[in-house]
């Protein structure tokens, strides 16, 4: 259901690795396009971003690392899900992955399983519901187009951060707690990393309050957030 004419790109620079992950992709349904190098990645990524349904990095690439390159694809406005395949399990590496953009990361050795887990995950979209167009303060977000506009200029936003603002528009007034959100967003258990959401909520954060009208979302320390009226 959600593989069908679903396009990647997939960037990693060993060579056997891309192709046994585009193989196992491929399998499922998946149309992938391989590239080994990070500039030649963002080369075409800036040229038809807008072919590709899921962008899938690897952190340590030539040219531009996994990090660097989202960053860049970010700065674009480009908001195709990102993955990052990654043999660093730190937590400030976490971090810096999502804080740079990425909507999920993978760390390797993994199995194709997990990976095809994620991919779909990822590129699973919410039903449009009801209102088409979601209105509060002088934010509109757009269900069909999964666009956001703020005092009539776009957002740029990840497929996460999206989601987390459409749930919030939901439940205007309603504090929602961590669990609710990590249920609502993530398929995966992320209690080793609990802090995920509050990565997201940061960077969600950000881009409402750029325009200078702040504290729209609430932390009520202890229980979670709220987007209040």
């Amino acid at each position: 259901m959600y593989t069908r004419c679903m396009r990647i790109i997939l960037v990693e620079d060993e060579v056997q690795m891309a192709e046994l992950i585009s193989h196992g992709l491929a399998s499922k349904g998946y149309a992938v396009d391989m590239v080994h190098d990070g500039k030649k990645a963002l080369d075409r990524i800036m040229l038809n971003h807008s072919d590709y349904n899921l962008f899938v990095l690897d952190l340590m690439l030539p040219s531009i690392t996994g990090i660097e390159l989202c960053k860049k694809i970010r700065e674009h406005g480009i908001n195709t899900p990102i993955l990052i395949l990654t043999s660093r399990n730190e937590i400030d590496m976490k971090v810096q992955l999502l804080e740079s953009g990425a909507d999920d990361y993978l760390i390797k050795p993994f199995s194709f399983d997990e990976l095809y887990a994620r991919v779909g995950a990822l590129l699973r979209r919410p039903v449009p519901m009801t209102p088409v167009v979601l209105e509060f303060a002088d934010i509109e977000l757009h269900s069909g187009t999964r666009t956001v506009y703020k005092n009539g200029k776009k957002l740029a936003l990840t497929l996460k951060e999206y989601v987390l603002l459409d749930h919030f528009m939901r439940n205007l007034d309603k504090v929602v707690n961590r669990e609710e959100l990590l249920s609502h967003l993530w398929d995966f258990n992320y209690n080793s990393f609990s802090n995920v959401v509050d990565v997201h909520i940061k960077n969600l954060r950000k881009k409402l309050d750029s325009t200078g009208d702040k504290g729209l979302l609430e932390t009520i320390r202890g229980i979670g957030y709220r987007l209040k009226k």
